[in-house]
């Protein structure tokens, strides 16, 4: 059991130091969770999830070359000026939504340590109580009225321990994803007992892998410290830790009612672009219209 106590969570961490190479060249200038779906970035999704879920302030880590994604959300004078001035009220109440959306700190991760390293830059911003973690570069639409991360802040309240958010994954794709292991509580519920890194398909002790969203206890950070360093970037494993934690106090996972949408994997974002854009109030019949008349091949 968890010796953090089962405290409301009001604090996230969003990670988002990552250099995306997978979406070079665009990345080369461009954060990838600057990345647009339809007309909002990445980050302001995954910010208005964590809101949505009663998420008061939130720790976004960032690195060097990432200004953009703090600008994003700050004030900018001149352009809310002229936007009154021009008479374009609805673009200039959008502007306060977002700047209104949580308490933003930003912090920047000089040493690039995988995870694990950046989640050890939030122990003073987690001010020993849990706290939630949503990766920057994925979106994660709810399938209900709860945010994916609220789902696993009720699964944390409900068992007062760390969560982690699972997805049932294909096995021709699982060797791409930390796979759990371990008993079923809950229809949607799992204690874990193990974790197999990117395991081969026929060895995968399970389809459910680890998915982006997490709620972590202060236990944590004494975990990611004593969680040994990989390779020639010397990085720190999440899952390294969490093994630790679930040895320990345990550790459950929780399958969302949600669908996730990895927007540094290509393809995943030219999905989500087309998904994104047919459920848009302003744009969808449109856009679909467009994709039902294009010539087939």
């Amino acid at each position: 059991m968890s010796l953090s106590g089962n405290k409301k969570i009001t604090r996230a961490v969003i990670p988002a130091a990552g250099f995306g190479t997978r979406f070079l060249p665009f990345t080369r200038a461009v954060p990838k969770e600057m990345i647009p779906l339809v007309d909002k970035p990445v980050i302001q999704y995954v910010v208005e999830e964590a809101a949505a879920a009663g998420i008061t302030d939130i720790l976004i880590i960032t690195s060097s070359g990432k200004e953009a994604m703090q600008n994003h959300f700050l004030p900018d004078n001149e352009l809310e000026s002229r936007l009154l001035a021009t008479g374009k009220t609805e673009l200039l109440a959008d502007l306060k939504k977002i700047q209104s959306l949580a308490r933003l700190t930003f912090v920047e991760q000089k040493v690039l340590n995988g995870l694990g390293g950046a989640l050890m830059l939030a122990e003073e911003f987690a001010n020993g109580e849990p706290f939630a973690v949503l990766l920057g570069d994925t979106v994660v639409k709810s399938n209900n009225a709860i945010p994916a991360i609220g789902q696993l802040i009720k699964c944390h309240e409900q068992y007062n321990l760390p969560v982690t958010g699972l997805e049932r994954v294909p096995r021709e794709r699982i060797s791409n994803y930390g796979v759990v292991s371990g008993k079923m509580v809950d229809h949607n519920v799992m204690q874990i007992s193990g974790l197999v890194e990117k395991p081969r398909p026929e060895e995968a002790p399970s389809d459910l892998a680890i998915a982006s969203r997490y709620v972590l206890v202060p236990e944590i950070f004494e975990y990611l410290k004593k969680s040994p360093p990989h390779g020639a970037a010397g990085e720190i494993y999440l899952t390294d830790a969490l093994l630790m934690q679930s040895a320990a106090n345990g550790l459950m996972g929780c399958i969302a009612d949600a669908k996730r949408y990895d927007i540094g994997n290509k393809l995943e974002f030219l999905k989500a672009t087309v998904e994104f854009g047919l459920q848009s109030e302003v744009y969808g019949e449109a856009f679909r219209k467009f994709l039902n008349e294009l010539p087939q091949k």
